[in-house]
């Protein structure tokens, strides 16, 4: 694929373009930062154009920018690990991922069976889940569990054996199973993103509760073993739902029963969520507060994830109501 003059650069970037959505999912899912994933997206079509004479047609070109993708977000971790590394007890120390970042629905690719963007495989808790794997034992399992690729075609994109990458899946399988007991192995099979009754069932009254400043009400959507973690920050995760209450009162909120609160109901990472405005007692308007990403289950929260997003424009969040 030898292109030299200005048709043949328009050309490339209409042929590679198709695929950005699924390349900055599947960034997203090695690196769990939106902002991270959109710049390991642009360098893998820089690399590519750079590379564009040695792709020959023995793979498919998504095939090709796949690989790209994968060591561009390699290099990336590399980089990254050297600078902010996880600790190796990072869950029995009760730390969260502090460069966790929510993606934006609107953002995904527009088929998810066609693409290959499951519910599960986007939902907060298996992107935390796959972060606790080394980087190359990362990539051999999204690569190979995911995406369903064959060990020879994952061995060949990053430069190993068909038996190291073998060994990486089985060690990765053993880490996914211990993170995410309760689900489903077959992450290949893309499930419905529709949110149920339920579920926005449980977020409008979130939003509700909120706007009464009824804290009896909010107290009564959580589950007692409640998973709070409130992004960026310390990261800490908070494992019960008195623990997290406790934590809002001393923070200010409810504290005095007259905070001023408005919501939208929303979704992010095929999860729902919650949008929280604030509005200051002088303050004719509401102003962005955080998104709150839900887990819900039999009716009750059990995993809350707030992110401040005031300054996250990519979420397409108005920033007063």
């Amino acid at each position: 694929m030898i292109m030299t003059d200005a048709g043949d650069t328009a050309r490339f970037a209409l042929i590679t373009e198709r695929h950005r959505r699924e390349l900055q999912v599947h960034c997203y899912r090695m690196l769990a930062n939106y902002e991270d994933a959109q710049d390991m997206t642009q360098e893998t079509l820089l690399r590519a154009w750079n590379k564009r004479d040695s792709f020959r047609g023995h793979a498919t070109l998504r095939t090709w920018l796949y690989r790209i993708a994968t060591n561009a977000c390699l290099d990336f971790l590399d980089k990254r690990n050297d600078r902010t590394p996880v600790p190796s007890g990072l869950a029995d120390s009760g730390s969260e991922l502090p460069y966790l970042q929510p993606y934006p629905d609107r953002m995904l690719p527009e088929d998810p069976q066609e693409s290959v963007v499951a519910r599960e495989t986007i939902e907060l808790a298996f992107i935390v889940a796959v972060q606790h794997l080394p980087p190359r034992q990362r990539a051999v399992f999204v690569l190979r569990d995911v995406l369903g690729w064959p060990a020879s075609k994952a061995a060949d994109a990053l430069e190993l054996t068909v038996a190291s990458v073998t060994s990486a899946l089985q060690r990765a399988r053993v880490t996914m199973r211990e993170r995410l007991p309760d689900r489903r192995l077959d992450w290949r099979s893309p499930a419905t993103h529709e949110l149920s009754n339920d579920e926005r069932g449980v977020v409008r009254s979130y939003i509700d509760a909120h706007e009464r400043n009824d804290l009896d009400g909010l107290i009564s959507l959580l589950r007692d073993d409640l998973r709070f973690t409130m992004l960026p920050g310390s990261g800490t995760v908070i494992r019960t739902a008195k623990d997290a209450v406790d934590g809002w009162l001393s923070g200010g909120l409810f504290q005095r029963g007259h905070d001023d609160w408005r919501g939208i109901t929303t979704t992010v990472n095929r999860m729902p969520a919650a949008v929280l405005y604030l509005r200051a007692p002088d303050d004719p308007e509401y102003r962005l507060f955080a998104i709150a990403v839900l887990h819900i289950a039999d009716g009750k929260i059990v995993e809350l994830t707030g992110f401040d997003v005031t300054d996250k424009p990519w979420l397409d969040l108005p920033p007063t109501l």
